[in-house]
């Protein structure tokens, strides 16, 4: 039985929590899957150690329709190139009947989805577990593990100093609003550095590199190490070997979390109870006067989460 799982979500974290629905998909047929899923998922870093995968194809849609698979030569091209590799079973993560009759076009005879054209009000997490259940009949756990080769762990370890903490923070964010501000992670490094000796990993995107610098080049800037030199599978062992993560919700939380990481996770303008449940090891801090419940989108929130809440957790999760 030769399987495809299909996720069409745009980010990093999205895929990162479709990881042990996967690893369950590949156990149930005793042999590993394939995954097509967007290139900015960075999935074929994420999952290249992964014993359970055993290719990431591409799927080329992007948000001006310029990609290989879209529009109606897009669809035909995508159903020629899955026909191409023979697999008998797909999983659709998604309620798309564009992907049902690309699969149908590409020649897989058994196809697992969800409901058709009922996208609308799904819970990113909620869906998938339940959909994955209904199809293997058995309980899914929402806890990922991403899986890393030891000797890369090992090998990353060794130029860790284990004489000190070691902190991730995630200072970056999709949006502006996503944020929280640089100063406020300048004095979390000044406050965290009083009560525990760190040294901290600065993790943010490509075209962040400014509030990367903002940090160097501050007064606590030699307690820093920037990541933004590495690939996202060049950054996982180092992160596998920190003893915490805080920061926005962003990749790099939900990699942290799937690493194993005790993790602090700001949700400022995100749906905290669809990206910061699924994982026993993200502690979520949400704005003031809000819930967990009423953090979403629109809740604009970055000026309102407290700097103490913040370094009391951290404190907190580094003394345990």
């Amino acid at each position: 039985m030769k399987v495809l799982i299909l996720i069409n979500k745009v980010g990093l974290g999205d895929c990162i929590i479709h990881i042990n629905y996967i690893h369950e998909i590949s156990k149930k047929y005793g042999k590993p899957v394939s995954i097509l899923a967007k290139e900015n998922t960075r999935a074929e870093d994420l999952f290249g150690d992964d014993p359970h995968i055993d290719e990431v194809i591409t799927l080329d849609r992007l948000n001006d329709n310029s990609g290989s698979h879209d529009g109606l030569s897009g669809f035909f091209k995508l159903a020629r190139d899955i026909k191409e590799k023979k697999f008998d079973k797909v999983f659709i993560f998604n309620s798309s009947i564009r992907y049902f009759l690309i699969c149908k076009f590409a020649g897989i005879e058994k196809i697992a989805q969800y409901p058709l054209l009922k996208k609308k009000g799904q819970h990113v997490v909620n869906t998938a577990k339940i959909f994955t259940e209904n199809e293997l009949n058995k309980i899914v756990s929402t806890q990922p593990k991403l899986l890393i080769r030891e000797d890369k762990v090992l090998k990353a370890r060794k130029d860790i100093s284990q004489s000190h903490k070691n902190i991730v923070l995630g200072i970056a964010a999709s949006g502006q609003t996503k944020r929280w501000g640089i100063k406020n992670f300048i004095k979390l490094i000044e406050k965290i550095n009083e009560k525990h000796p760190s040294k901290f990993y600065l993790a943010a995107g490509k075209n962040d590199q400014q509030l990367i610098d903002e940090i160097l080049n501050s007064n606590i800037g030699s307690n820093c190490i920037s990541l933004n030199n590495l690939k996202i599978n060049e950054m996982m062992p180092i992160i596998a070997n920190c003893n915490l993560y805080c920061g926005n919700d962003t990749g790099f939380m939900h990699i942290s979390a799937a690493l194993n990481l005790k993790t602090v996770a700001l949700f400022m303008d995100s749906p905290a109870l669809a990206y910061g449940k699924y994982s026993k090891n993200i502690n979520i801090i949400i704005p003031e006067g809000e819930t967990e419940e009423s953090t979403t989108h629109d809740t604009l929130g970055a000026d309102k989460i407290s700097f103490d809440n913040v370094y009391n957790k951290c404190i907190e999760l580094l003394s345990n």
